[in-house]
């Protein structure tokens, strides 16, 4: 990729890549957690053992892009694509932040406009995805701003603690 790191008006989005991972996991446990912006050994673990269960095949991988508040040089959260079907030029965006105290100040509204012209200029995905629970009301308004078009709803799409929920396309 061109281009490792970001610049919003407020955020400063670093790229991690499958080697990027392969890096930081060859780290001592301290640089790892301070890297991934983890508190605990089991935010750590889990997300090991995420990237050694495959988050990456043969056509298939993922970029993300951790979300730092560049005045407080903080880790608020993550956005990027983590389903990226290189032969098809298409990818699914997802984004997240780590506390409720950095919602609602418009940070996803600034790095998701900054992750999309990365994708279509950067990764010359030719379609980008969206899957969100139809009872998120602000991840839908997120999208809408952003232009997305609502295509349909998929059933029973996910399972989140222990019940499936459908998803709005």
């Amino acid at each position: 990729m061109p281009n490792s790191v970001l610049h919003t008006k407020r955020l400063t989005l670093r790229v991690v890549t499958p080697e990027v991972y392969s890096r930081v996991f060859s780290l001592g446990e301290n640089e790892t957690m301070d890297f991934f912006g983890f508190s605990t050994v089991d935010e750590l673990e889990k997300e090991k053992a995420r990237f050694e269960n495959g988050l990456q095949t043969f056509n298939k991988t993922f970029l993300y892009f951790q979300l730092i508040a560049t005045e407080a040089q903080t880790i608020i959260g993550w956005c990027g694509y983590h389903t990226w079907y290189t032969d098809h030029d298409r990818a699914e965006i997802g984004y997240g932040l780590i506390s409720d105290e950095f919602k609602r100040q418009g940070y996803m509204t600034e790095a998701l406009k900054a992750m999309i012209d990365y994708g279509f200029n950067e990764m010359n995905l030719h379609r980008i995805e969206a899957f969100a629970s139809p009872d998120n009301v602000a991840s839908i308004k997120l999208l809408d701003s952003k232009n997305f078009e609502k295509e349909g709803l998929l059933k029973e799409h996910y399972l989140k603690d222990g019940v499936y929920e459908d998803s709005a396309v």
